[in-house]
């Protein structure tokens, strides 16, 4: 019995070594890994803070994307799954557009409303246009630009104002092509950037000369790049309402001229005779100018006539005294 006990101590101890050993490889194992990582993530910050803007982003990427996976994994969920976009995180960029056609009894006094309408919501008149037909009737078209939050209540508003003719309306999802403007806004103004530090470096005239000409070039296509981001921003921050306004039609005279009597004929006849003597007065004092000056040429030809015939003629030779008898 003591030799069994003796056995047992000492098997005992020697568990004990031997896993003593083998958790001291295994602290000595994740410790190296330890130092590899924090050597390794060193480099990457050191290499980060020297490489361009761009490579420095995409670092920024890789090392979000290591956080999120490893968030990931912590909450149970697969590496690479891809998190669910949170609602509002991009904004929606819309364009849109309507038209209208009303009939209104005064067009003067709607157009005035719409203008009312339009800058009260704080929009504006980009254009207006108002043409008229005769001493009764005009008719306006009026281009109004409202913010985007108040379009459907200018609409509804606008068609209320009289008989609504047509209306039409659209609306244009253009997010993606605004975010890529703005993307390609961002690339190209560190592409000016890097081309302007290329300069102040150059030394030789060719290098300056090239530059200058890769810069302008450039420069150009941020230029044509920012005014497509500014039209985008006008045309998706305010609406653009189409209006036609336009008065009821005048009373149709068709059934009045089939049963046309005799004043309606007298009433007709009186019109053109009166339109005709209009149009000889007018013939008439265009020729007098020439009559007048006819007449006075015909009266001047007959004086001359007439004093012409009136003197005798003079005989030939020497003229007879008077008295004197004839041999």
């Amino acid at each position: 019995m003591e030799w069994d006990s003796r056995t047992d101590r000492s098997f005992a101890r020697g568990r004990a070594a031997l896993a003593a050993g083998v958790l001291g490889l295994l602290l000595a194992v994740g410790g190296c890994g330890a130092s590899g990582d924090s050597s390794g993530s060193n480099e990457k910050a050191a290499d980060s803070k020297y490489a361009p803007s761009g490579e420095r982003a995409g670092a920024g990427a890789d090392a979000d994307g290591a956080a999120s996976s490893a968030e990931d994994r912590a909450d149970g969920k697969p590496s690479g799954a891809k998190a669910a976009p949170k609602p509002g995180a991009a904004a929606t960029h819309v364009i849109r557009t309507a038209t209208l056609s009303v009939e209104v009894k005064s067009v003067p006094k709607a157009v005035a409303a719409a203008r009312g309408v339009a800058e009260g919501a704080g929009g504006l008149v980009a254009t207006e246009n108002t043409e008229r037909l005769d001493d009764t009737y005009e008719t306006s078209h009026l281009v109004l630009r409202v913010p985007q939050d108040r379009f459907q209540e200018v609409l509804r508003e606008l068609a209320g104002s009289g008989k609504l003719l047509s209306r039409t309306s659209n609306a244009k999802d253009v997010t993606d092509q605004v975010v890529d403007v703005d993307s390609r806004i961002a690339t190209q103004r560190a592409s000016v950037a890097r081309v302007r530090e290329l300069m102040d470096r150059a030394e030789k005239i060719s290098d300056v000369v090239a530059l200058e000409g890769e810069l302008s070039s450039r420069q150009s296509d941020l230029e044509s790049l920012l005014a497509q981001q500014s039209s985008l921003k006008d045309r998706t921050s305010l609406a653009t309402i189409t209006l036609d306004l336009t008065p009821p039609d005048a009373p149709d005279d068709g059934g009045r001229d089939e049963d046309a009597g005799f004043l309606d004929a007298l009433g007709g006849g009186w019109g053109a005779f009166v339109t005709m003597l209009r149009w000889v007065a007018v013939a008439f004092g265009a020729a007098l100018p020439f009559l007048l000056t006819g007449a006075l040429a015909l009266l001047v030809w007959r004086a001359l006539r007439r004093r012409g015939t009136a003197a005798p003629a003079a005989p030939a030779g020497t003229p007879e005294k008077e008295g004197t008898p004839a041999p």
